[in-house]
């Protein structure tokens, strides 16, 4: 069958195919990491790397297209034995060259190679050839076949196959397995190329001949067989004959795993019919696993069968990972605070109650999945029968069982286990340890201290070679396993822990902490530069008391224990943010001179926030928190000339604070100069990046988390200041100014039906229409402001008023 011969096949440095990652985009929406997308402690190569591509993940085809084994080394290795030369050398010469470098190869021989640059001299491996005629002869004819297989795939270059040349080549091939019958070695590796060429230009015919005649039955041990085995899979008419034969070469040449694994499954075959071709228990074995390798939900029953047929095989532990993993995804709930953008963003759509059914069916396998790692552990059949006791301390911690998680992590001697284990290990104990940190509980916490050193260890190693300054180098990282695991640790368990006590500086450190993946991160790098989680937890949580604890952390004094290492990730944090930081806490808090004394620390060239222009232009639009306004829309804004920052509203707040005391006469205008500021700073004024980081159109306004929303989203001071410039006046249109704006004020304040965000539909419209027409401000001001000039001016810019006057 045609689609067989299509089956894509990858062969030596000819051939590279790339299979993408899945990916779900929605309209607009954030991508999530697809190797971050939920909280996990249990490392997925746990048990080794042989399988690790195979690894569990919901977003993406395989976990990663590396195989666990090179074709490079084994070939390499083949040719070393066979010459008697250093594999390195093999390969250098074979993989390591660049294009130029590999056409001079072409025209390898004893007489050329004297003219080869130094670097190729000098190598053994070519060194040997010039004095094995055969062998320099086969170099030289496999070179000359790369370029028919070695297809740069471009859509819009579409390069048509020289099938002809293709078919010589494959003749050629051949004719030269004649002239060498004597070396099966270089026999075996023409009839490979011949096979190749035959099959890669179409001739089914001649390149299954050259596999039964020349490949099938050699009697050489070697891995090209199973290279070959798989373009003879390919080309099986019958699917299920097919995946079996693929499943030979996943089970036998783990160079050519993934390769043998994309083609089994591109065969859509019947697995029952796939094992009533097996020879024995452990080919039966593989190809369940290799069906258990595609299955995203829960699949005990394909594991206790591997187990069953192959208690020794290492596959066992790949699929019993991939079920904890599964399990982790279900169950593990991820802690608000520390939620990443796409998390958040695509929870607005998610369905509670299936999330906490799905919870329930995990728990559920949960309990099934642990009764078969202690079956594992206890019958010792497996070669690593301590992972089974280690997953079931880990399922325990998981249901909240501590104590008797404990005692089986005990059993275990940790200096006896292999190195993945014993990392395991630690892990498992920290986690333990982690949940003694609550109210009423006196756990020493530095017992964590050798854990979390290690880990910083090992996740600094993971990326040592990446720059510190950006978090998101990160994303898309499949081989970051601690550095997430450390980050999950502190910003999923110690950060909420420090919460629940009370003490929200540490947990803004232990969230800090969790970013720090460089072993450079304690030089100052940019708030923006870290992750979003940590960025918003800074942002949004930490008023002047504990910025100023975080400041004494900065000083870095008289910490000891989990406080000094804390206390070095606060030293992180660029002085300049940090003080900006430390002065929008006074900002929000309406200590103005305070604020200002933290502003002026930070240097003459800071970029305050500012906000792009929605309308359109491309401009910038800049803060005039001080203006008078009927209508919130559209915005007033001024130049860069005669805009505000952060420094100089606080230091114009301040002269009018002043003001109000020393100039009494005029109080009731500063105060209503001070109103309108604050009132500017909050989700409908023109200057809400004053006191706040962001702006959403789907923000929660019956949700008050952090005190400054009370501003932010209520007006509260803002009103409190419009009442008392209204009651210092004795001027009744100013009053009545007063009046519209604490109605407006009234207005932020009225609770929603829903929290849909700033757009409202159908009935939460009408609601919040009614009740805004229905203001108890708009009575007053029609019954004691009703013949003010600003009255007449309101009235025809204020549709709720005019509503309201008209009784609808």
């Amino acid at each position: 069958m045609k689609t067989f011969k299509k089956l894509s096949l990858i062969f030596s440095v000819f051939l590279i195919t790339f299979f993408g990652e899945i990916a779900i985009n929605l309209a607009c929406g954030p991508e999530s990491d697809p190797y971050d997308y939920y909280p996990t402690y249990f490392l997925n190569n746990v048990q080794g790397d042989e399988y690790a591509s195979f690894a569990y993940n919901q977003m993406v085809y395989l976990y990663n297209d590396r195989d666990f084994e090179t074709e490079e080394n084994v070939n390499g290795e083949e040719w070393g034995k066979y010459l008697g030369v250093k594999k390195s050398d093999v390969i250098d010469a074979m993989y390591d060259v660049d294009s130029a470098t590999s056409v001079l190869l072409k025209t390898f021989s004893k007489q050329t190679f004297k003219k080869f640059p130094d670097s190729l001299r000098k190598n053994q491996f070519l060194t040997r050839l010039t004095g094995n005629t055969t062998a320099s002869k086969y170099f030289r004819f496999a070179k000359s076949c790369e370029p028919y297989i070695a297809i740069n795939f471009d859509y819009w270059k579409v390069k048509q196959k020289d099938s002809a040349a293709m078919i010589q080549k494959g003749c050629d091939a051949l004719d030269s397995i004649n002239k060498v019958s004597t070396d099966n070695f270089l026999k075996l590796r023409y009839a490979f190329q011949a096979q190749r060429m035959f099959s890669y230009a179409g001739d089914s015919g001649q390149a299954e001949s050259t596999y039964h005649q020349f490949i099938k039955n050699a009697k050489t041990v070697s891995a090209i067989k199973g290279w070959s085995l798989a373009i003879h899979a390919g080309s099986v008419a019958d699917g299920n004959e097919s995946a079996y034969l693929f499943s030979k070469v996943f089970n036998n040449n783990p160079e050519k795993r993934v390769l043998a694994y994309k083609n089994y499954r591109y065969t859509h075959s019947n697995v029952n019919e796939v094992l009533k071709l097996a020879k024995n228990n452990d080919e039966k074995a593989t190809i369940l696993a290799i069906n258990g390798f595609g299955e995203p939900t829960y699949n005990l029953k394909t594991l206790k069968e591997v187990y069953k047929l192959s208690p020794k095989s290492l596959l066992n532990g790949a699929l019993l990972v991939r079920e904890v993993n599964k399990l982790e995804e279900k169950i593990i709930r991820s802690e608000q605070i520390a939620k990443d953008f796409p998390t958040i963003y695509y929870e607005r759509w998610d369905n509670a109650i299936n999330k906490d059914s799905l919870q329930n069916v995990g728990l559920s396998n949960l309990k099934n999945i642990k009764a078969f790692a202690l079956q594992l552990a206890n019958e010792k059949k497996y070669p690593q029968p301590e992972l089974g006791t280690l997953t079931a301390a880990y399922l325990l911690w998981m249901e909240k069982k501590d104590a008797l998680a404990n005692t089986y992590i005990k059993k275990l001697n940790p200096t006896k286990l292999p190195e993945r284990l014993k990392d395991q290990y630690r892990i498992i104990d920290l986690l333990i340890k982690a949940r003694n940190i609550k109210v009423g509980n006196n756990f020493n916490e530095d017992e964590l201290i050798p854990t979390l050193k290690w880990l910083d260890k090992k996740r600094f190693v993971e990326n040592a070679k990446k720059p510190v300054q950006e978090y998101y180098y990160n994303w898309g990282d499949a081989e970051n396993r601690f550095t997430k695991t450390t980050r999950n640790f502190y910003q999923q368990i110690l950060a909420p822990s420090y919460l629940k006590k009370g003490d929200t500086a540490k947990a803004a450190l232990a969230m800090l902490k969790g970013d720090a993946g460089h072993r450079n991160f304690s030089k100052q790098v940019k708030l923006k530069d870290m992750s979003f989680q940590t960025i918003t937890f800074w942002q949004k949580r930490l008023t002047p008391k504990i910025m100023a604890r975080l400041a004494k952390y900065r000083s870095g004094r008289n910490f000891n224990g989990i406080d000094s290492l804390l206390a070095m990730s606060s030293k992180s944090i660029d002085r300049d943010d940090f003080y900006e930081l430390y002065g929008t806490a006074y900002l929000r808090d309406h200590q103005y001179g305070s604020a200002l004394n933290m502003l002026n620390k930070i240097s003459p060239k800071y970029k305050y926030l500012d906000t792009d222009n929605w309308y359109g232009n491309d401009s910038i639009f800049y803060s005039i928190p001080f203006v008078e306004t009927i209508k919130d829309y559209p915005k007033q804004h001024v130049s860069a000339k005669g805009a505000f920052n952060k420094k100089t509203f606080a230091k114009e707040m301040v002269r009018l604070q002043r003001l109000t005391v020393k100039d009494k006469k005029n109080a009731a205008n500063y105060y209503f100069k001070m109103a309108n500021a604050v009132y500017q700073t909050g989700y409908f004024g023109n200057s809400w990046f004053l006191i706040s980081y962001d702006w959403t159109s789907f923000e929660n306004f019956n949700l008050v988390q952090y005190p400054y929303e009370m501003d932010y989203k209520k007006a509260y001071m803002a009103k409190k200041w419009y009442t008392k410039a209204r009651a210092l006046s004795t001027n009744i249109d100013f009053k009545g100014k007063c009046t519209f704006m604490l109605a407006k004020c009234a207005q932020h304040q009225i609770l929603r039906s829903s929290e849909s965000g700033y757009y409202m539909h159908g009935k939460d419209y009408k609601i919040f229409i009614r009740a805004n027409i229905n203001n108890p401000y708009f009575e007053e001001l029609k019954q004691k402001y009703g013949k003010t000039p600003f009255y007449q001016t309101v009235l025809g810019e204020c549709s709720y008023l005019k509503d309201f006057i008209a009784g609808k």
